[in-house]
């Protein structure tokens, strides 16, 4: 049974956290569309959703203190459906970022956005899952989302590009897909989205290798995981034909237990590896095959979504 107590101590919570952050969070106008963007560095950079930019290049950032001001988009990634924005005019104080890393199942979380047009809206809930794959694709270039945050906080049209925070008001993920029955989902903010941050900023795009693969998690075999010293790999379910990891010699039933000497738990393992410094690089890889430890050399190109 939830006592008073409980519920007052989760209301203020809530309700602290919803005092923080919302001065940060933007409601846009862009085009015909609309959608929500946080405020990340006090010279009015702001961060949002690639897919709310569209092709969009500028529009109009508002605020719940009423003031507005036209910004222009710096960069747009369609791969990682992140775009960032810069202000022409005042905004309020950068919102503190947090790492989604840090994050557990059944935390609490807020999301703050302008869903339907309502903006400053906020929602309440917890962490429903980590590691959650997104599928986006820009042209024929098609690429998952790894470790996208799960949360039954509602999220509505118009939330996309706000922010999810945790308890102590820090932004951990920034909102981007209804997933229906209650389920919303948000890209996660960490050390890759901080580095696909700076590539926008310096070259308004993000560059990337590209091998060709596609894998789930799974866990290594008991002496296997002994001998490494970890518990799960990435099991390759396709390869696709004529990629840098077939013509490698990677196939399907691969489990990858290392990349760049790095151990690998999933495929964001491989995909931190693959911005742009890795293109036209060797790439050790380490795969299980039948029993075995086989090391395969793959040398990824440029991704070109076309």
């Amino acid at each position: 049974m939830v006592t008073v107590d409980a519920m007052d101590s989760y209301s203020h919570t809530v309700s602290s956290v919803a005092a923080a952050v919302t001065p940060h969070v933007a409601s846009l106008r862009i085009g015909p569309g609309a959608g929500s963007a946080v405020v990340f560095a006090d010279d009015g950079l702001l961060l949002t959703n690639a897919h709310v930019v569209g092709a969009a290049h500028d529009g109009v950032a508002a605020f719940t203190d009423g003031t507005e001001s036209r910004f222009d988009v710096v960069g747009v990634d369609p791969l990682s459906d992140l775009a960032v924005l810069r202000a022409r005019g005042t905004t309020p104080a950068a919102a503190e970022l947090g790492d989604a890393d840090e994050l557990v199942v059944g935390q609490l979380v807020v999301a703050i956005g302008s869903p339907l047009g309502l903006a400053g809206s906020v929602t309440a809930g917890v962490v429903s899952g980590l590691g959650r794959s997104l599928p986006v694709r820009s042209g024929r270039a098609m690429r998952v989302i790894e470790d996208v945050i799960q949360t039954d906080a509602a999220l509505n049209p118009g939330n996309s590009g706000g922010a999810l925070a945790d308890a102590a008001a820090k932004v951990v993920g920034i909102n981007t897909a209804v997933a229906g029955f209650g389920l919303g989902m948000a890209v996660p903010v960490n050390a890759t989205t901080r580095r696909i941050i700076g590539a926008l900023l310096a070259d308004g795009r993000v560059r990337r290798g590209y091998l060709g693969l596609v894998g789930v998690p799974a866990p290594l075999p008991t002496p296997v995981a002994q001998r490494t010293g970890q518990a799960s790999g990435l099991r390759l379910v396709e390869v696709i034909p004529g990629s840098p990891a077939d013509r490698a010699g990677l196939r399907a039933g691969d489990l990858v237990l290392s990349a760049g000497r790095r151990p690998v738990t999933d495929a964001q393992g491989i995909q931190r590896q693959l911005f742009s410094d890795a293109i036209g690089i060797r790439l050790p890889i380490t795969v299980l095959r039948n029993g075995a430890m086989v090391d395969v050399i793959t040398v990824p190109t440029e991704l070109v979504a076309t």
